[in-house]
């Protein structure tokens, strides 16, 4: 299941880079999220009443599930839209990869979980790797204010997304079923980044372009709906600190859509990248067979 799981949420997020490339254009960037997560709560709320598994949540918890929101569909993504405006989207998902240290740090310092050497070892080879494939683009970034701008606020949403995933720990150790909270965690960001669009004198714009309108669907529903679900699935069976290694890897898929649709050259450092992030993967999660396991009780014939 954790494989499945984490199999599930690399290749829905490793698609969402050319999806979300689709989004800019002439809709103000706070509006096209708000489409984005105002109709994945909806076709997630509507899914949960058909088949009767939505459950009232305690009113304790709200404040909780609207900080969840914030973090994970509302502010991170303001803040990473608007970095696209200024740097490429593959220093965006380099930077991004930086959630694994911030969700360790989270962990550490709000749940007591200090990271091991191993889980520290295999998010160094994979952050080594991320950089190896974006190698180029590292090189070409000139220290100017607009990259310097679009740096901030990559690394400022990485740090909200990264706070959300704790929020997330803490309704789960509340007892709050992880699509309950995402449902309505939802629709909070979503009417949050409404309000932001008013408060900036932006009025709603309907999409008409049939590559928008992809492109928020994929957005909406396996980008958002699926994704969030296994991505908070998967927090809540290995930890945030180890969950978050699959943005680690979801540049790969990025990569990959990127070489068919937008003419990406791999180089050798690229492939050494890939190399560097698969063995970072096996380095956290593998399970290495041991040997002369002398707790295991004899069998008895019978």
């Amino acid at each position: 299941m954790t494989a499945a799981l984490f199999a599930i949420v690399t290749l829905c997020w490793g698609f969402t880079w050319y999806a979300i490339k689709l989004q800019i254009g002439s809709i103000p960037i706070e509006i096209s999220i708000f489409y984005r997560f105002g109709l994945a709560a909806l076709v997630l709320a509507a899914g949960m009443a058909i088949t009767g598994r939505i459950r009232p949540v305690p009113w304790r918890a709200h404040p909780w599930i609207f900080l969840l929101g914030c973090g994970l569909f509302g502010i991170n993504f303001i803040l990473m839209y608007t970095a696209s405006s200024y740097i490429a989207s593959g220093i965006i998902a380099v930077l991004f990869t930086t959630s694994t240290i911030f969700n360790a740090l989270g962990n550490w310092v709000f749940y007591g979980q200090r990271p091991g050497w191993r889980f520290v070892g295999g998010a160094v080879l994979g952050l080594g790797g991320i950089v190896c494939l974006f190698a180029n683009q590292l090189a070409t970034l000139s220290h100017n204010a607009a990259a310097i701008t679009g740096m901030a606020c990559a690394l400022g949403g990485t740090a909200v997304f990264a706070s959300g995933n704790m929020v997330s720990v803490k309704l789960h150790k509340m007892g709050v079923p992880t699509r309950d909270a995402v449902v309505r965690g939802m629709a909070y960001g979503a009417a949050l980044l409404l309000v932001f669009s008013f408060i900036r004198g932006e009025t709603l714009v309907l999409p008409t372009d049939p590559y928008y309108i992809g492109g928020l669907l994929y957005l909406a529903i396996p980008g958002s709906i699926v994704a969030f679900l296994a991505y908070l699935a998967l927090v809540n069976r290995v930890g945030a600190g180890k969950a978050a290694y699959v943005t680690v890897l979801f540049p790969v898929v990025a990569l990959t859509v990127s070489t068919f649709l937008e003419g990406y050259v791999w180089t050798a450092t690229g492939a050494a990248g890939l190399a560097l992030i698969l063995l970072g993967n096996i380095t956290i999660f593998a399970r290495f067979p041991t040997r002369n396991r002398k707790e295991a009780a004899p069998r008895i014939a019978q």
